[in-house]
């Protein structure tokens, strides 16, 4: 199985970590879109990915840009996670090869990443909240991708 979990300028190195601490541990592979909001080299990050980073692959993207033509050239389809999706995850057919993009805690995915995404899906919460925590979403996603992927082989 071959997913990707796509991080769009991550601006809080703990979420970072732990979402790369997640692809580790599902075998996961990850890509980071720069600019990210802190160095890698920020205690917190190493913190939180603990020597689990030494596990994942992690792909760094210098633009959104570069981004674009690697997924292009791979063939790989672009799933985007937003509040502003169309399809609750649950009901999304994940496929092997797909990659799962979080945006920016701050602010979400800007309108061009939102047009470039082939499907955009979202995780329902009760009304009057807004969203769940970045990296509790991609774990979230990423098990229901696995799970749907596995059941379909």
């Amino acid at each position: 199985m071959e997913l990707t979990l796509a991080l769009y300028q991550p601006d809080i190195p703990q979420n970072c970590g732990t979402m790369l601490r997640t692809c580790a541990c599902l075998g996961v592979s990850a890509a980071i879109i720069e600019p990210a909001g802190f160095d890698a080299s920020d205690r917190n990050f190493r913190r939180a990915g603990m020597d689990y980073l030494d596990h994942v692959r992690i792909d760094r993207h210098a633009s959104f840009a570069a981004f674009e033509e690697w997924r292009r050239q791979a063939g790989r389809r672009l799933v985007l996670l937003t509040t502003k999706g169309a399809a609750p995850y649950t009901d999304f057919a994940f496929a092997d090869g797909d990659v799962l993009m979080v945006g920016r805690e701050s602010a979400g995915a800007p309108e061009h990443v939102h047009a470039a995404a082939d499907a955009r899906v979202v995780i329902p919460v009760r009304a009057g909240l807004r969203s769940l925590n970045v990296a509790v979403s991609a774990g979230m996603a990423l098990g229901e991708a696995i799970r749907r992927i596995s059941s379909a082989a």
